[in-house]
């Protein structure tokens, strides 16, 4: 393939927001090897652009580069997978007692238009719709206390927690529920931080204490059936 970017091909963002999405909802692996020629055929691009976008996923800690041998998603340790989770509570913390400092009803109600369609995908079984919302729904708070750089950091932290989900997910089901979002939103709605908060530890050591972090997982992936 050519490797000069065409004017019409897909701007980096746009195969960096394809690769995330897939981390995120877990359809790619730990340790999956990102071919870049596979990667440009599958995105029609050169594989100029798609070194662009893999070099500002290994900025944000989603994808490890190794000389000589490419891409592969990163792979969490069990230290690292803990330290994510550190830093998802302090985190959320702030932004659930910003949010209760002045509770607007257009934010509440944005909040549980989420909470419905949460529900909705919950009751469809639609796993993929599941996980894909519930992320969402943290990366919402973060956005309604408004501050854009906390949010930056979540989402980022959020793709790491799929990555660790991934690999130390247990029999039990780790996605976020609808019910526990629910009981958040009441307490901000009420403007109770020091409930909220408490709520919201609660809830990210629940998804904790559903991983495994003593093993790790068997994984299989194919780039071409997960980005085609």
């Amino acid at each position: 393939m050519n490797d000069m970017p065409s004017s019409t091909a897909l701007p980096q963002d746009i195969i960096y927001a394809r690769i995330w999405d897939a981390i995120a909802e877990r359809k790619l692996r730990p340790g999956t090897r990102l071919k870049e020629e596979q990667l440009a055929e599958l995105f029609t691009v050169s594989r100029a652009r798609v070194r662009q976008a893999l070099a500002a996923l290994e900025r944000d800690g989603l994808v490890t580069i190794y000389r000589n041998r490419g891409a592969f998603v990163s792979e969490p340790s069990i230290e690292e997978a803990r330290d994510v989770f550190f830093a998802r509570r302090m985190i959320e913390a702030r932004l659930v007692e910003r949010l209760c400092a002045n509770p607007k009803s257009t934010a509440i109600a944005r909040l549980r238009k989420h909470l419905e369609a949460e529900k909705a995908a919950h009751l469809a079984q639609n796993r993929k719709e599941t996980i894909h919302l519930s992320g969402q729904f943290h990366l919402l708070i973060a956005e309604l206390a408004g501050s854009r750089y906390l949010w930056q950091v979540l989402r980022d932290l959020i793709s790491r927690t799929s990555l660790i989900t991934a690999i130390y997910q247990s029999h039990s089901d780790t996605a976020c529920g609808p019910d526990e979002h629910g009981q958040i939103v009441d307490a901000i709605a009420q403007g109770d931080s020091t409930r909220a908060n408490r709520l919201m530890e609660h809830h990210l050591e629940h998804i904790e204490m559903a991983l495994d972090l003593t093993d790790e997982k068997e994984r299989s992936t194919d780039l071409r059936d997960i980005l085609g």
